[in-house]
């Protein structure tokens, strides 16, 4: 006879206050309450913020170094991270130019600016000055600066992350030629890796406090009165970054053998959470572990999305194309077919240059138009006031962006996992870290 047997116990679901991704929508939503019907209250929480935003930049300077170094020295040849590094990079051009070309189409048949005939001379021109002379700094000469680090070790007590990139290659580079020796530092940082990403998730439990405060602070001080003035423009932005996630990025994840909208789900808490804060970087050492989690590379990770954080920004140069002819259009501004080319090749130019540049969106776009005088720089006092709501878009597109050519890369090099990737998008419980 054989013995009975009991059927498995299922795992049992946690209940969904518990769910990062429900705290933090509660979180934003308390935000959006309180800073409309006690704005006041709700402008003087922007430390909560600041605060959470703060803690997370604290971390991601040894995150990045840490994967990228131990990533680097599991390869097996060096010529793999040149390889991956310039696949990168041509994806990261590829698209970046793309997401111009639409937000420029989009402002041509929209036309957001049409019909308002703002006068220049009318314009606040010092609410913009600051901004202004930020964007001189994104020149070639100020950005190589901006790469090289003063002394070795100081990229990681800043929040620069291209240096941190940069130190972390060159110290990966030096392990794996020198590995015999340098064996017991690799295991050193191997080990490390994990009380690292320890700390990401205790940071991480503190994100509902950083997602109210900010959003708190947002509506308090702007007012949802604001983005209504402006708010076709604003639509139009919105609009046009969900159909480039979901149309564009959509079809390079079927064609890589993935779904967008399973990737946007198992991202669902780093997304919100980069809604409440309006910055990507809140998210970026737990969107490195879960893409490592869900079959990508180590080294293709700790390459790819820290410079795409920096170089592919698809929301951030929609964003550019489709605010500079709403400014064009609402000054009667005529911009002839070369003007736009012009504000085009600036654009993409620009768009790099503003890699570790607090606001780059904004500052960028006041680089752009520096450049191309026929749009008139003082008309950017016109999105001052809605930029801060455009802000959030602009994150939430890079961020998918970064995670899409993430996949995409790691696919392209032969170092992802499907069946971890599957796993992962279809809400194994074993992949769901933080949420």
């Amino acid at each position: 006879m054989q013995p009975s047997t009991s059927p498995a116990t299922p795992p049992t679901r946690r209940p969904f206050y518990r769910h990062l991704s429900a705290q933090v929508l509660v979180a934003i939503v308390a935000g959006v309450l309180l800073g409309h019907f006690e704005p006041a209250i709700g402008a003087s929480l922007k430390p909560l913020g600041d605060a959470f935003i703060k803690l997370v930049k604290m971390i991601i300077g040894p995150v990045i170094f840490l994967t990228i170094v131990t990533g680097i020295a599991g390869m097996t040849q060096l010529r793999s991270v040149g390889r991956v590094f310039l696949k990168a990079m041509a994806y990261f051009l590829f698209f970046s130019t793309l997401a111009l070309v639409v937000g420029l189409v989009v402002a041509h048949v929209v036309q957001p600016g049409a019909g308002m005939h703002v006068d220049i001379a009318t314009l606040d021109q010092t609410s913009v000055k600051t901004y202004v002379e930020k964007s001189h700094d994104l020149t070639l000469t100020g950005f190589l600066l901006e790469i090289i680090p003063d002394t070795l070790v100081s990229p990681l007590v800043g929040d620069n992350i291209l240096q941190v990139l940069f130190v972390a290659v060159l110290f990966g580079v030096a392990l794996t030629l020198t590995r015999d020796r340098a064996q017991p530092v690799i295991d050193l940082l191997d080990a490390l890796l994990a009380p690292v990403f320890r700390v990401v998730h205790m940071l991480m439990r503190l994100a509902p406090i950083g997602a109210f405060g900010a959003m708190a602070f947002t509506i308090g001080k702007y007012g949802l009165a604001a983005l209504a003035n402006l708010a076709w423009l604003v639509g139009s932005f919105y609009i046009t970054a969900l159909l480039f996630v979901l149309v564009i990025l959509g079809l390079v994840a079927r064609l890589c053998g993935f779904s967008i909208l399973k990737l946007i789900r198992y991202l669902k808490a780093e997304l919100l959470l980069v809604l409440g804060t309006s910055s990507s970087e809140s998210a970026l050492p737990s969107l490195m572990e879960k893409m490592q989690q869900a079959g990508c590379g180590k080294s293709v990770v700790g390459l790819v999305v820290p410079t795409g954080y920096s170089f592919n920004l698809d929301g951030t140069n929609i964003y550019m194309t489709l605010a500079a002819l709403f400014i064009a259009q609402a000054t009667d501004t005529h911009l002839t077919l070369w003007h736009q080319i012009a504000l085009l090749l600036v654009a993409m130019l620009s768009s790099k240059g503003a890699a570790g540049v607090t606001g780059a969106g904004f500052i960028t776009l006041a680089a752009t138009l520096a450049v191309v005088p026929e749009v008139p720089v003082a008309g950017m006092a016109l999105i001052l006031g809605v930029d801060r709501f455009m802000s959030e878009c602009r994150s939430l597109t890079n961020f998918i962006g970064n995670a899409v050519a993430t996949v995409v890369v790691a696919r392209w090099d032969g170092e992802l996992d499907r069946d971890a990737l599957q796993a992962a998008l279809n809400g194994s419980a074993a992949t769901q870290v933080i949420d």
